[in-house]
């Protein structure tokens, strides 16, 4: 079988859909080699996060060949590289980032479009109007035109049926897995290094993702107030919202307590994650919540939100509180590090349910999507 994707964000995304980019075309690549795997790009750069294609012999990087096509990659990216679709005989292909080319349709290729969320439309607050209005024409046409949907979660799901009106039976729940070097327990040499690389402190939580007003980074800078010995190390990146957490910082002389690591390896991101007390995610909304699932591999405590998916990512052994509540934050802080009894359960419990996030399972699930649809 040959099976396209859309690789932009694979080779130009460090974030979170670029990671799903490329941890889809590892596990797929991995778990059946049989198949041929077309990775169409308007630009090839950040070898170092595509180091598992390296050597791989059933992984095929396409770009655009003709000056017309490279010079306007937008217009190749959703229309023109459906001609590089048939003449490399594509059976299926998968729009990773709710997005499928134009004219696909009207061809023989089967189509599957990945939904991650709907953000932009239950808190248009956060977005510009224009954005919202494109986003909503994208998306929405990539539903209604794609053979299939993969939702990453039940909430995105019923999002995609409610917001869309697209018939439950068009969509299935395949959930996102973690980089696999989560997945591994990193030697203490490696763990050591990393905090002296960075100044971690001996005790921290921590903190990760992109720091913008959903992720709600302020709640747990106000709860550090009530915490006065606490130290937090935060991972990611921002612009106005992270100037805000940082004034807010400056003002309440909590400098010397919060560290900001940015442009980390992912594998020093795991040791960054071991070696935490707990991760603390109380975002106000998302698709699904990959450091839950990151932080529950490395066998780290987590205390994360009531509402919507992330009871799917974190399961029943997650501490879960009212994400803009400084008091239920701080007594679940306070819960996990006086008892050692529960850090063992949530910590062991954890990983257990973490088993059902794994590569094999993912790439089964999704391989199991391409083959109805050819079947059919």
């Amino acid at each position: 079988m040959n099976i396209g994707f859309d690789a932009k964000r694979v080779f130009l995304n460090n974030t979170g859909l670029g990671n799903y980019s490329r941890d889809t075309i590892r596990v797929l690549s991995h778990f059946f080699p049989e198949n041929k795997y077309f990775l169409f790009t308007p630009k090839e750069h950040q070898k170092n996060n595509v180091s598992f294609l390296n050597g791989s012999e059933n992984t095929v990087t396409r770009t655009p060949k003709s000056f017309i096509d490279r010079f306007f990659t937008s217009y190749w990216r959703s229309k023109r590289v459906v001609k590089y679709m048939v003449a490399d005989n594509i059976d299926l292909f998968h729009g990773l980032s709710h997005e499928i080319p134009l004219g696909i349709e009207k061809t023989d290729i089967k189509t599957v479009v990945s939904i991650h969320d709907l953000i932009f439309i239950r808190y248009p607050q956060l977005f510009r109007s224009l954005d919202r209005k494109i986003y909503y024409k994208k998306f929405k046409s990539a539903c209604d035109r794609s053979d299939k949907i993969i939702a990453v979660s039940k909430q995105t799901k019923q999002d995609v049926i409610e917001f869309f009106g697209i018939p439950e039976e068009k969509i299935d729940v395949v959930y996102q897995g973690c980089n696999e070097v989560f997945h591994h327990e990193v030697p203490d040499k490696t763990k050591r290094a990393v905090q002296i690389k960075y100044n971690l402190p001996e005790e921290y939580i921590l903190s990760v993702g992109r720091i913008e007003e959903r992720k709600n980074l302020l709640t747990i800078l106000k709860t550090l107030l009530e915490l006065p010995h606490q130290k937090l190390v935060v991972i990611g990146s921002g612009k106005r919202y992270k100037m805000e957490c940082i004034r807010f910082i400056e003002k309440h002389d909590l400098s010397d307590r919060v560290l900001f690591l940015t442009g980390i390896e992912t594998e020093e991101m795991a040791a960054v994650y071991q070696n935490a007390q707990m991760l603390i995610y109380p975002s106000i909304f998302e698709g699904f919540g990959i450091p839950i699932l990151e932080a529950l591999f490395s066998k780290t405590p987590v205390i994360s939100t009531k509402q919507g998916c992330f009871f799917e990512a974190g399961g029943p052994y997650t501490k879960y509180i009212d994400p803009l509540s400084v008091h239920e934050m701080k007594e679940a802080v306070l819960e996990i590090q006086h008892s050692i009894d529960l850090q063992n359960t949530m910590v062991s419990k954890g990983f257990e349910y973490a088993q059902n996030f794994t590569d094999h399972k993912i790439a089964s699930s999704l391989f199991q999507v391409y083959n109805t649809l050819l079947d059919d």
